[in-house]
Order: C-alpha cells, then sequence, then structure tokens
C-alpha cells in the first residue's frame, strides 16, 4: 500500500495510491497520517477499506502537490556513515556501532518542493537515503523483533550544509536541520509492497549527471539491527522516522566539490519508492 498526503503546504489531506496508479483522497475516515493514525492501527483500517476499492473516495488530480506523506513525527533519527564506500570517500573510517544524529523536523517538505540553499551557504550537499517510519513503540526490542515495529518506508533526501556540519563546531545537527533539508516521499510504502528492503537500488542526479547509484544491500548496519540499537538509547515512538544513511557520491567525497548552486536540480529514487525532484533556490528574507 502506498499513503501519500497532498494539498498545500500546511494543510495536506491523506490519500492512497493504487497498485494500477489510482489515487483517492481518503480524508473521510483518516484525519492524516500522523502519530495517533500508526499507533491506533490505521493501516489496517486502510487495507480494510482497500477490499471495496476505497468506494466513495473521491480521486485526487494528478497534478495536484504531494507533501511529504507522513505528519508531524516526533523525531528524525539518521544513521551516518553506514555506506563503507561513503565512510572512506568522506576519510572516516568504518564505525563499529551506528553514528547517530539528529535531524530537526522542521526541514521536512514534500518530495518535489524547492530546496531552499540557507543563508551563508557555501557548501550545501545531497545524501540519498532509505527512511523508515515506526509503526508501532519500540523499546529495547530484539534485532528479531525490530522489522515488526515498521509502518512502511519512504524516500529520503538528506541535505547537509557541510560548512554548518563540519566547521562550526558541535553536533552534525547545525548543518542537517536547515528548512527544506528533508524532502520525503512521494509515498510511505508498507513492507508488504516493498519487499526484501535490503536489496533496493537507489539512485541520485545532479543536473542529470549521476552522483549516487548504489544499493541497500551495501549497509553496515541492516534496517532489523539499525532499529533494535537505536531502540536500546530512546523509545522510539509512532510515526518517528529512522533514516539509514547514504553511499558514496556526495559533493564532499569530491577532490574538487561541485555542492550545489541556484538553480541545480536533483533528482533521486530507490526501487519500489519512487522518485522525487528538488530545484535549489537561493535563500531569500520573507517580506
Amino acid at each position: 500500500m502506498k499513503l501519500l498526503r497532498f494539498g498545500p503546504a500546511g494543510f495536506e489531506l491523506p490519500g492512497i495510491e493504487t497498485p494500477d496508479g489510482r489515487r483517492f483522497d481518503v480524508s473521510s475516515r483518516i484525519s492524516d497520517y500522523n502519530r495517533e493514525f500508526f499507533a491506533s492501527g490505521g493501516i489496517k483500517t486502510l487495507h480494510a477499506w482497500e477490499k471495496t476499492d476505497f468506494e466513495g473516495a473521491p480521486a485526487i488530480p494528478d497534478d495536484i502537490r504531494l507533501g511529504a506523506p507522513t505528519a508531524a513525527p516526533g523525531k528524525i533519527v539518521c544513521i551516518g556513515l553506514n555506506y563503507s564506500d561513503h565512510a572512506k570517500e568522506t576519510g572516516a573510517k568504518i564505525p563499529q556501532e551506528p553514528v547517530l544524529f539528529f535531524k530537526a523536523t522542521s526541514a521536512i517538505v514534500g518530495p518535489n518542493d524547492d530546496l531552499i540553499l540557507p543563508k551563508g551557504s557555501v557548501a550545501t550537499d545531497w545524501e540519498v537515503e532509505l527512511a523508515l517510519v515506526i509503526g508501532s513503540k519500540a523499546s529495547y526490542v530484539t534485532e528479531e523483533e525490530a522489522l515488526s515495529h515498521v509502518a512502511g518506508y519512504v524516500l529520503h533526501n538528506d541535505y547537509s550544509e557541510r560548512n554548518f556540519q563540519l566547521k562550526r563546531g558541535g553536533q552534525w545537527v547545525k548543518g542537517k536541520s536547515c528548512d527544506t533539508f528533508a524532502p520525503l516521499g512521494p509515498w510511505l510504502v508498507t513492507p508488504d509492497e516493498l519487499g526484501d528492503v535490503q536489496n533496493l537500488d537507489m539512485w541520485l542526479t545532479v543536473n542529470g549527471t549521476m552522483r549516487q547509484n548504489s544499493s541497500t544491500a551495501n549497509m553496515v548496519f541492516g534496517v532489523a539491527h539499525l532499529i533494535s540499537y537505536v531502540s536500546q538509547f530512546m523509545t522510539l515512538e509512532p510515526g518517528d522516522i529512522i533514516s539509514t544513511g547514504t553511499p558514496a557520491g556526495v559533493a564532499l567525497g569530491m577532490e574538487t566539490p561541485l555542492y550545489i548552486k541556484e538553480g541545480d536540480v536533483i533528482e533521486l529514487g530507490i526501487d519500489g519508492l519512487g522518485s522525487s525532484r528538488q530545484r535549489a533556490k537561493n535563500w531569500k528574507a520573507q517580506p
């Protein structure tokens, strides 16, 4: 099942996309894809409604804006250096344990919204990532139990301002949390539809040039291990997001980095999770 949210930013409604590509507005029965929805078993409700082919649900126009497919997560936990080739290109050692950092939820935007280069940025970078959404409370879960706590998976571009991240002191969160630095979607795809999460091709282009081309098979720590590991340090609540790291091919790893500039178009995708597209614009003060 593919869950999506549509409409103007800040006023999105929940929708669904069927296997044949039809989209339906399900807001008559679902208020939103948020913590309460996941905690109450809302996906089961949608599966039951699906059996009637979403009878009575209005169609969603193809040209309408898509928002992030999940609303108001409590936290975004990100995993650093989780692909050995990415660690190598950045000059870092392959970690013995997962590297954790946070990304502010205020960075979340829709999959095709503009990327706003932050004020003072000179080193904004791209990172295609597989992210997952927690469906049920997870605390001290085993690796064997971990995947049962997943509501679904989503495409994420973990944008990073490298100077903010690496040269401004303190934690990475400074370079990870700028507005628009977490485009999510187009869909949240439930595990039953996605298949083997550890064997998904992933890619990213900048202005049509391939920059990242890899597979989730190349993770240092797999998805189940990451969920179990994170849950040893904090409770994962329904709706929380874990973003599982990026492969090689980021600008930071280039001999002469080609960081994002105004007008650049970044496109990315993961098998089964669709694709997204962002155009870079410089920050401007709002009137």
